[in-house]
């Protein structure tokens, strides 16, 4: 492409807006137009995001020229990017990526003149290729979903129970008591248990492909680390792990950032890349896929500029072949 894709991120002093700004700074078809933040304009981007020293010049901006801006990033507190859109009333050329959960539902798609698509690519590639306007899916339904998405496609999906776990940055940057350090090392806690509001959007994807009310229990944990996401799901399953691990590995053989694994897989395997590592296990009747992300990148915004990948007819893994931590 001649020219290249101009990005803006609104809430881009985050934890998902600054993953935003490090993907972004070396994508080889973007520039970014502008850095928003309300609480930090006029600083240095560098100042808050401090391993960016040396590799921006931007400035937080309070304001947000859509003008001459391709896309937006939305990485903003729940609530905040509906009401932000009905405020600017964005052109209808201007693509949008929004970050949040105000969109991911069907009954909250649209907006006038503008509608949603969930963007889960492992889903609905080309819808998503279509679209103007995207709902990131979230961070735990993004890894719940890959790994339950295969056996509903193939119709063979039964009651899941589900147990996961995510580290400190999934809660956001807000200070809130558990996140504090000596609360959370060396320490695992449950939260949201049975309610978790992702729950919504997994049935709403795998009834797309599998038709029928699913049953999905959820417990996630907090883990005492910064960034990844675990999960185990447990279903029946009548067919042995061979015909699981085909059903899963014909699923994803063209989707450049699922991977089964026929060896157990580790949550470090996945830090710092926009992968999501499938494994599945099999005993009495009972299957059991454990899937592993990183919640920023698979599960935020490498998801998000995946996205913006299809939306603008680039490779789907543009700026996302990023080296896993190991260490």
């Amino acid at each position: 492409m001649g020219n290249k894709i101009r990005a803006g991120v609104a809430g881009a002093a985050g934890y998902t807006g600054g993953e935003l700004l490090r993907i972004l700074l070396r994508h080889p078809e973007v520039e970014i137009v502008f850095a928003h933040s309300k609480s930090n304009a006029g600083k240095p981007v560098s100042h808050i995001h401090r391993d960016l020293v040396g590799e921006t010049t931007l400035v937080f901006d309070s304001s947000m020229d859509t003008g001459h801006t391709d896309v937006l990033f939305l990485c903003m507190g729940h609530g905040e990017s509906k009401v932000l859109l009905e405020s600017l009333k964005p052109a209808n050329n201007l693509k949008v990526i929004d970050l949040s959960q105000d969109f991911r539902l069907e009954k909250d798609r649209s907006l006038p003149e503008r509608t949603f698509v969930y963007g889960l690519p492992e889903l609905q590639r080309d819808i998503i290729r279509q679209a103007d306007s995207i709902a990131n899916p979230g961070c735990f339904a993004t890894a719940i979903q890959l790994a339950l998405l295969p056996l509903a496609h193939a119709g063979l999906l039964g009651e899941v129970h589900v147990t996961g776990i995510t580290g400190a940055t999934g809660a956001g940057q807000s200070l809130q008591q558990t996140l504090h350090f000596p609360w959370r090392a060396n320490n695992i806690s449950a939260y949201k248990t049975l309610e978790h509001q992702h729950l919504h959007e997994i049935r709403q994807s795998l009834e797309i492909l599998q038709p029928g009310r699913h049953t999905v229990h959820f417990i996630p944990w907090r883990g005492d680390f910064a960034r990844g996401i675990f999960v185990s799901c447990i279903t029946p399953f009548n067919g042995g792990r061979n015909m699981a691990d085909t059903i899963f590995e014909d699923y994803y053989q063209n989707h450049p950032f699922t991977h089964v694994s026929r060896e157990a897989i580790d949550m470090k395997q996945v830090v710092n890349t926009n992968k999501c590592l499938i494994h599945t296990e099999y005993a009495d009747g009972q299957l059991v896929v454990h899937a592993a992300i990183d919640n920023l990148l698979k599960g935020a915004s490498g998801q998000a500029v995946q996205n913006m990948n299809l939306m603008f007819g680039l490779d789907e893994t543009a700026g996302l072949l990023l080296k896993p931590v190991n260490f």
